[in-house]
């Protein structure tokens, strides 16, 4: 039954950010919002829609590890295995832009995380708990309002050549409010039925929460990155692939975490400083690949790289349990 819950919560996420994120770009494009501020807000924030459904449930439940293993496990899903697997299915284009601001400030967050949930350990006072407090959940956001100021900056100069022409006939108002709402009920009842299906399995298998938020809750709240980042390569477009991974990245830990935090300050404990060295180390190696080595492009061999540290990593993990 637990399984079936399990599984259920995640049709249930997925259907509900697809709709929801369908339903707002829809909305979007009818007030005369451009294509491109849709996709860098709107549609980046559906992705990340599961994680975050997923990450307050669980804080507001009290299962906080799974709240974090959840974002933690989630940037490293999408960095090494949704990375990886794409880039082995199509090299991965990196834009200029991408090299130089958007990857180092996905770098960024994740040292920015390391810090606030280590600061007992690097200030030295032992009396701290290791924790995300709400002051940091505030900082977090205020690092995501620069984000989303730099997202618009660019969205600014192309938004004259991103508007529409002509009208466009499309679906009724009615429809895309239906959209919308059915979107958010679906998030809220999938997050409830997964994080409840994903503890209760953690206590029956002998599985700490931590464990089940960085592998397979991870992968389940990555799958509509997943489905983004491989149809964009198999379309042609490898630059929309890398955007997707590391916005989704940046908002995870900016967004995600910065509002979890702010309304339900979260705990750290059963994540370890090998899953916090592995975030920072899949986006380091990211940045690497795509500066050092082939011309600005994660090839196929740099992709199997990516993946195989994915299977090494989750490899530990399972014989650690």
């Amino acid at each position: 039954m637990d399984i079936l819950l399990f599984v259920l919560g995640i049709v249930l996420i997925i259907f509900g950010a697809n709709s929801l994120t369908d339903g707002s770009a829809a909305l979007a494009r009818r007030m005369g919002v451009s294509r491109l501020v849709v996709g860098l807000t709107i549609v980046a924030l559906g992705t990340s829609a599961p994680e975050l459904v997923v990450s307050l449930t669980s804080a507001f439940k009290g299962n906080a590890d799974i709240s974090m293993g959840n974002v933690i496990g989630s940037n490293i899903v999408n960095t090494l295995f949704i990375g990886g697997l794409t880039a082995v299915i199509a090299p991965l284009s990196i834009t200029l832009s991408t090299i130089r601001k958007e990857i180092p400030l996905m770098i960024l967050a994740s040292v920015v995380l390391v810090a606030f949930a280590l600061d007992p350990l690097l200030s030295g006072d032992s009396s701290l708990s290791m924790s995300i407090s709400r002051s940091e959940g505030i900082a977090l956001l205020a690092f995501f309002s620069i984000f989303l100021a730099y997202t618009f900056s660019i969205a600014k100069a192309d938004a004259i050549e991103e508007e529409e022409k002509r009208p466009r006939v499309g679906k009724p108002l009615w429809v895309l409010i239906a959209l919308i709402i059915g979107g958010l009920t679906a998030l809220v009842l999938g997050g409830d039925l997964f994080v409840d299906a994903a503890s209760s399995m953690a206590r029956r298998f002998g599985m700490s929460e931590a464990f089940i938020g960085l592998t397979i809750v991870a992968l389940g709240t990555s799958l509509p990155e997943l489905a983004t980042s491989i149809v964009a390569a198999m379309k042609g477009e490898p630059e929309l692939a890398v955007g997707n991974i590391v916005g989704s990245n940046i908002f995870n830990i900016f967004f995600i975490l910065g509002t979890t935090a702010t309304i339900v300050p979260i705990t750290v404990s059963g994540i370890t400083a090998l899953d916090f060295t592995m975030l920072c180390l899949s986006a380091l190696m990211l940045y690497v690949f795509g500066v050092f080595f082939g011309d600005r492009k994660i090839n196929r061999y740099e992709g199997a790289a990516l993946l195989v540290v994915y299977l090494v990593y989750n490899a530990y993990l399972i014989y650690n349990l």
